[in-house]
């Protein structure tokens, strides 16, 4: 059964938890970051990593949607957590294979301006003081991304690099999340009706626009 739609190729803060909801509002059921066990009791898929499911898929048989077509849409697929750091949404060949397997899907990549989202990822738990810093990302290897310029560069590189890679598909839509019309453009480009648009996983010490 096909049955993913769309992926979300958005960095942590850029209203990944707002677009899931959304989703879910709009009658998707949307993975964000885990395989949540009330979504799925398989052995060996429930509690792991989104992001670890596409790869596994990817150099299992080509699909990176193998282990995951009970969602209709992925929208947090990166992870980072001690050793643990992947990042799907960095990686040209994993996208080149989502497309390839799935030449119907639809991409989202949220984003907000770049420095409210580092303010924000400076500010929420220890994602900006100890994971980013110490962590190995893509762009941002281990040791940067200590400070919000460092922060910044990486966000813009990330979000450039994806318009250089999907130009003017029709398929990719990078979604302004603070925008007024985002709920009329993410419902244009998926072709349903978005019910709901709102601030979901809200970073308490600043406003909403230094949120996810």
């Amino acid at each position: 059964m096909k049955r993913v739609k769309c992926v979300n190729l958005g960095l942590p803060k850029s209203g990944t938890t707002t677009l899931a909801h959304a989703l879910s509002e709009a009658g998707w059921l949307a993975a964000d970051h885990k395989v949540r066990r009330a979504q799925s009791t398989k052995p060996g898929l429930a509690g792991t990593y989104i992001g670890h499911q596409l790869f596994k898929g990817h150099f299992n048989s080509g699909n990176p949607f193998e282990f995951l077509d009970l969602y209709d849409a992925l929208t947090e697929i990166n992870a980072l957590n001690g050793p643990v750091s992947i990042w799907p949404q960095c990686d040209y060949a994993l996208i080149k294979s989502m497309r390839m397997a799935r030449p119907g899907l639809s991409f989202v990549a949220t984003w907000r301006p770049p420095e409210d989202m580092a303010d924000s990822m400076r500010r929420w738990n220890n994602l900006g003081v100890d994971r980013l810093p110490n962590g190995n990302m893509p762009g941002m290897p281990h040791g940067f991304g200590k400070t919000d310029a460092e922060l910044i560069t990486w966000i813009e590189g990330h979000y450039d690099m994806l318009r250089d890679l999907f130009g003017d598909d029709p398929r990719y839509l990078e979604l302004d999340v603070t925008a007024d019309d985002a709920p009329n453009k993410l419902g244009a480009h998926l072709g349903i009706e978005i019910p709901w648009w709102g601030k979901k996983n809200v970073n308490t010490e600043t406003p909403w626009t230094k949120t996810d």
